[in-house]
């Protein structure tokens, strides 16, 4: 019995000490995978209860924030087959509240933290990196959100590191050309020629 009680304390200690520290970065993570607060709230839950439950897995002292990573993209991509092999089903009671609803401008449904990570980036880039396919999304947010490595993100993602470079490669590419307009109206000039 002392055994059992000693393997949940270290459990616990690994959870608070080395996974809890990357809650921000995973929800953050989880923010822009689903591109809204409550599938982000359920996927970064789901992230967690899945850390706890495998826990004797991981090895204490590796890159906990790679595995945390690598549970919340494993996640999404499952809810993601999940919805596609489902029909779509609206509640009476949702469509309900949702004519109910008033959408002024201050009551347009904006969460909070919608509003802050618009306003540390801007509306036009956030769009931008929401309107990029998941796969390149996905390496954008690693790469230059997250601060990953490219050998961390092919073992997040399960990809060749060729793969990550192509596709931040090509989602940057594909956000230069959507951000071109917006950054010409900043004063901005493409001096290439």
């Amino acid at each position: 019995m002392v055994l059992m009680a000693d393997k949940t304390t270290y459990f616990e200690g690994i959870f608070e000490d080395e996974f809890m520290p990357h809650s921000d970065a995973l929800y953050n993570f989880a923010y822009h995978l689903t591109g809204n607060e409550d599938d982000a709230n359920d996927l970064f839950q789901e992230t967690l209860m899945k850390a706890w439950r495998f826990v004797d897995k991981y090895e204490a002292g590796t890159n906990a924030k790679a595995w945390l990573f690598t549970i919340a993209k494993n996640a999404f991509i499952n809810e993601y087959r999940r919805k596609v092999k489902t029909p779509n089903r609206v509640e009476l009671q949702d469509y309900v509240v949702y004519q109910d609803k008033q959408d002024t401008p201050l009551t347009s449904g904006m969460e909070m933290r919608e509003e802050m990570f618009q306003y540390l980036i801007g509306d036009e880039v956030t769009l931008a990196i929401n309107q990029l396919p998941v796969d390149f999304r996905t390496v954008i947010l690693l790469s230059d959100v997250e601060d990953f490595k490219y050998d961390e993100i092919a073992s997040i993602l399960d990809i060749p590191i060729g793969t990550v470079r192509s596709r931040l490669h090509r989602a940057r590419n594909l956000l230069k050309e959507k951000l071109k307009t917006y950054a010409e109206q900043l004063g901005y000039e493409d001096k290439r020629g």
